[in-house]
Parts: structure tokens; sequence; C-alpha cells
């Protein structure tokens, strides 16, 4: 499984970003390219915390993202059309360059810390070690190339 701690890997999704335009069209999901790029900022704001998720998760909740936890980071393709937290939906217009540009400088400052030993909790999942970070943040940006076809 690649991880954006790699080189290599995080390299791949920079050169796939670069072939992104403002036209480039989705293959599946409600979003735009502008919206997706911002979208795919958020769980990068969250690793780094730049950003904390509002929404409380009761028990049950808990329970069940337990059960999809390991599908965060494995070697298995995400479905498409796979439920988000609301707080990451984006629904309103956005800036195609500006938000190009903060994604790009997000990945490059999270590839940066393959050194890390301490991460802070998700939010919704809790604990993840170093490595699975890196491979959550790869699939989750591989899996929206994918939906631009890049």
């Amino acid at each position: 499984m690649n991880s954006l701690f790699e080189t290599t890997s995080s390299q791949s999704i920079l050169d796939r970003l670069d072939k992104l335009t403002p036209e480039t069209p989705a293959q599946w999901g409600k979003m735009d390219v502008s919206q997706m790029l911002k979208h795919c900022q958020a769980p990068l704001d969250i690793a780094l915390e730049n950003i904390t998720l509002t929404s409380k998760t009761g028990w049950l909740q808990k329970q069940i993202m337990k059960l999809f936890k390991p599908l965060l980071y494995n070697d298995k393709p995400w479905k498409q059309g796979l439920p988000t937290a609301k707080e990451l939906i984006i629904d309103t217009p956005q800036d195609f360059d500006k938000e190009k540009t903060r994604l790009v400088l997000l990945i490059t400052e999270f590839s940066k810390k393959s050194t890390v030993k301490t991460w802070p909790n998700h939010p919704l999942f809790g604990y993840f070690t170093p490595e699975q970070w890196g491979k959550m943040q790869y699939k989750h940006l591989d899996h929206h190339l994918n939906q631009f076809n890049v």
C-alpha cells in the first residue's frame, strides 16, 4: 500500500494534481474539481491539527466507525459514493487555483513529517499509527484523483 510518507508516492499524487484543470469533469459524485480540491484538504488539515471537527459522535457511531476503520488504509480501493462527515462536504463554488495551491502545500507539509511518532487522534476513527496516517492520506487523495480520471 502506498503512503504519502513515501517520496515516490507523494510525488505521484502531486504529478496527478498537475493534470487537473478547472474544466476536468468528475467521473462520479456531486463535487466539481475545485470542490474536490477543497474537500481533500480537510483530512490533511485534521492530521496537521489545523482544524478540528465539531461533530459529536455517539457510542453507537463510534462502534460502527471501528468496523470501517481498517478500510481507510488497506489495499482495497474505496467505493464510489461513500458517506463523509458533514463538515467535509463542499457544495459551494471554490477557486480552482487557490484550492489546488493550498492542497499542494498541505501534501508537501504532511509528507515531510514521516518521522513524527505521535499524531493526533482522528475525531471520528480515533487512534492511527503513523503508518496508517500515511496510507490513509494517500488512499483518500488517490480515490478523488481517480474520481477525476487522473
